[in-house]
């Protein structure tokens, strides 16, 4: 488990240090790897039980009570789901957006992001139903279903198929902690020291905060409740955005004057008071009460998949009552 552990930290700074080039070729292999990864074990599913999946897939899209109640919760919850997933891409958008070259190239990448969590999803539920198939024709001992990827690999006694599915994993996780963490972190850290620090040189201190946290994460934080403060962290993202999305489209209808963004002088555009936007602020923490409310409040957690979305709704509403003039 150590050597592992070492291991994958090494080769993400190995190859997250090399600049944006490298990086963008990167996520190109990782994204058809992956994807490789997903229909070889799909096709190997299909090949042999395919009437069985045929047949739960129908049953697993019966829309005859579509409109039930019982229908409406999934599908809420799935929705929340997705704002959730988009949560994260906002945050780092601008990481991977200031490359591209034109706006055409930009909502084609806007475009595939939507169309590669469709088809993904897709290709995973088939690969889920086909893995429960498969296991409970082998009288496996199957209590629930399985949908993390190395659940399923370990129920099955192949070490051929266990070490292919690792490289494809490994592919993946570093894909993702990349696009997810990596990158965003290595960029924060150079604007905050541009002359101190360099690709290198951040991406150590990201490997050390990381190997630290990934140390001691199963013996002490994820015994403290280390996931509740990082989901309350996350109730501000919600509102953060909702502020961005309604000042830009709503307050100030599209229209920015670059010269003033940066600008400290007293009569600039963006100085409001005294260089905050006390209005903006307000309904930021009126929003973040909200939202992490799913969170703290035990007769509110059913909510809790939608807090992203409740913290944007409730911030982007005080903030044009407040904002508008």
């Amino acid at each position: 488990d150590w050597t592992s552990f070492i291991f994958a930290i090494f080769l993400q700074f190995f190859l997250f240090s090399k600049g944006h080039l490298f990086n963008k070729t990167l996520i190109n292999f990782f994204g058809l790897f992956v994807y490789l990864g997903l229909l070889v074990f799909l096709t190997v599913i299909i090949s042999e039980n395919f009437g069985d999946l045929k047949n739960s897939i129908i049953d697993l899209i019966n829309i005859e009570n579509f409109y039930s109640k019982e229908n409406f919760k999934e599908v809420a919850t799935i929705a929340g789901t997705f704002f959730g997933f988009f949560s994260i891409i906002i945050l780092n958008f601008g990481d991977f957006s200031r490359y591209v070259k034109n706006d055409k190239e930009l909502k084609k990448g806007n475009l595939s992001l939507i169309l590669n969590l469709l088809i993904f999803s897709i290709v995973s539920v088939a690969i889920v139903i086909g893995a429960d198939i498969i296991l409970n024709k082998n009288n496996s001992d199957v209590s629930q279903i399985f949908t993390n990827p190395t659940d399923i690999i370990g129920k099955f006694n192949n070490n051929y198929l266990t070490i292919c599915a690792l490289m494809f994993m490994l592919a993946a996780s570093l894909s993702t902690n990349m696009i997810a963490n990596y990158v965003p972190s290595q960029n924060t850290l150079i604007n905050f020291l541009p002359n101190a620090l360099s690709l290198k040189t951040s991406g150590l201190i990201i490997i050390i905060f990381g190997g630290i946290i990934g140390i001691f994460w199963n013996p002490i934080l994820s015994q403290i409740g280390i996931l509740s403060v990082i989901d309350t962290l996350g109730c501000f993202f919600g509102p953060t955005f909702g502020i961005i999305v309604t000042d830009y489209y709503l307050i100030k209808q599209k229209k920015i004057i670059n010269k003033d963004i940066f600008s400290s002088l007293t009569d600039g555009n963006y100085y409001y008071s005294g260089g905050w936007h006390i209005k903006a602020l307000y309904s930021l923490f009126i929003g973040f009460i909200f939202s992490a409310a799913t969170i703290w409040n035990p007769d509110l957690r059913f909510f809790q998949s939608f807090s992203w979305l409740i913290g944007l709704i409730i911030t982007s509403m005080t903030y044009y009552l407040l904002a508008k003039r």
